[in-house]
């Protein structure tokens, strides 16, 4: 089974608890997330971000298909670091770390994402098609929404 990788950056010019404070919140997806996704935070982020924390989401990946996605925290380094894994979801795997560098500008936020795609070899026939440019798109929203969130161009 192939394992893809997808790696993506942003400088905020804010301080890195600021910034801790947005990406290590479950419920700011909600916000940054394109409203064609129909995402939806059901439970486990009513709490500070904690090793373990499950948290339960509903969100549709593609037109006419809604699926829950449950994730868990797996790894937490305040404020420089966070991982979740997909405990159930649209992928076979994946992994999402989440990466903050003090910067002499501000707080660089390094995405880094492991994932394979279900499927099988029609999910790796599709990748380059339909999932990989989904991908690509949803963390394309995620920066403008971000940047607009921090009043940034």
């Amino acid at each position: 089974m192939k394992t893809f990788k997808l790696e993506k950056s942003i400088e905020l010019l804010i301080p890195i608890e600021k910034a801790w404070s947005f990406f290590s919140n479950p419920n700011n997806l909600s916000n940054i997330m394109p409203a064609t996704m129909q995402f939806k935070v059901i439970s486990g982020a009513n709490l500070p971000l904690q090793k373990g924390q499950i948290i339960k989401y509903e969100v549709s990946p593609l037109p006419l298909y809604k699926t829950n996605w449950i994730s868990e925290i797996t790894e937490i380094k305040k404020p420089y670091f966070f991982e979740d894994i997909q405990l159930e979801g649209p992928y076979k795997l994946w992994s999402h770390k989440h990466y903050l560098k003090e910067t002499s500008k501000g707080t660089r936020i390094i995405d880094i994402i492991h994932y394979q795609v279900p499927f099988g070899v029609l999910g790796r026939l599709l990748h380059p098609i339909i999932i990989k440019p989904k991908l690509e798109a949803i963390f394309r929203h995620r920066t403008i929404k971000i940047k607009e969130s921090f009043s940034q161009k």
